[in-house]
């Protein structure tokens, strides 16, 4: 269980830091960070190499992740006898690469439900589109730079409507990171001729189309019959990857500065403008330079 590697994409991409503590649990090809106060991940980072990826089949087969106490991680008594889904964060099919025994070893491991998250199981077309962006950015990417490095997970506010003693989460987060440019010193390459990192964020959101007062009302009376919080369709936007460390406040390293969506070293500072917020309705809508 090595866990993410910093140095995959051949420039430095650390964990994420936070402002608390997480436990960090190493896997086969990704690292999860889990929040043991929320009991569930701050953030997902996984390794991807697009020309090494295997077919395994899948098991379905949740469990408690033995490393942590299951008081700190939200398990099966979340899911039962509702209509939440176990929403992988690190994506099954991601980490599944290498060896034959690696990638079977990948795709099991992501199955710990500390990779887990409550989401809404009535999708609209969107939820391909949020499970398929990381395939877009590869399907985009020359022959050279076919590794990724993925970030996941939701935005753990603390306004969250709490079910069966876990804040259900209403946003969630990607960040794709890779590196651009050509090794002879092409465009996207810094001054020595490197591989330039890029990266680029999106948002989902799950929130309900209710105005305050209908979700506040909505929340007590779903709560004091112990049905789930109100969610809404998914709807998928790409942001600046600088709203995605101010919402989780996550300290995303070197990301926020290599975002496509920024001018050329200028990062965005200060609140999230929903206004620069970027809709997608198709993988075309991406913008990826």
């Amino acid at each position: 269980m090595t866990g993410h590697d910093p140095g995959f994409l051949g420039v430095p991409v650390p964990l994420p830091r936070a402002d608390r503590p997480l436990r960090e649990l190493p896997s086969t090809h990704f690292t999860v960070q889990l929040d043991p106060v929320r009991r569930l991940a701050a953030a997902t980072v996984v390794d991807v190499d697009g020309a090494r990826l295997r077919d395994v089949p899948r098991e379905d087969d949740w469990y408690l992740d033995p490393r942590v106490p299951a008081s700190e991680q939200a398990g099966p008594a979340l899911y039962a006898r509702n209509d939440l889904d176990r929403g992988h964060l690190v994506r099954r099919r991601d980490p599944v690469w290498g060896s034959a025994a690696e990638a079977r070893r990948a795709s099991a491991e992501t199955f710990a439900y500390p990779n887990a998250a409550p989401q809404a199981a009535s999708f609209n077309q969107s939820r391909e589109l949020w499970n398929g962006l990381e395939d877009h950015v590869l399907e985009h990417a020359e022959a050279w730079r076919l590794r990724l490095c993925v970030l996941t997970g939701p935005v753990l506010a603390p306004d969250d409507p709490v079910y069966r003693g876990v804040g259900i989460p209403r946003l969630y987060w990607k960040v794709v990171a890779w590196t651009d440019g050509a090794t002879d010193g092409g465009a996207g390459t810094d001054r020595a001729g490197r591989r330039a990192l890029a990266a680029t964020a999106f948002v989902l959101d799950q929130s309900p189309q209710l105005d305050v007062v209908g979700l506040r009302d909505a929340t007590a009376r779903v709560l004091a019959a112990d049905e789930v919080p109100p969610l809404g369709p998914f709807r998928t936007f790409q942001v600046p990857v600088a709203d995605v460390a101010a919402l989780t406040s996550l300290d995303l390293g070197p990301l926020p500065a290599a975002d496509v969506l920024a001018p050329a070293g200028v990062v965005p500072s200060g609140a999230p403008d929903r206004g620069a917020w970027s809709e997608l309705t198709a993988p075309g809508d991406v913008r990826l330079r």
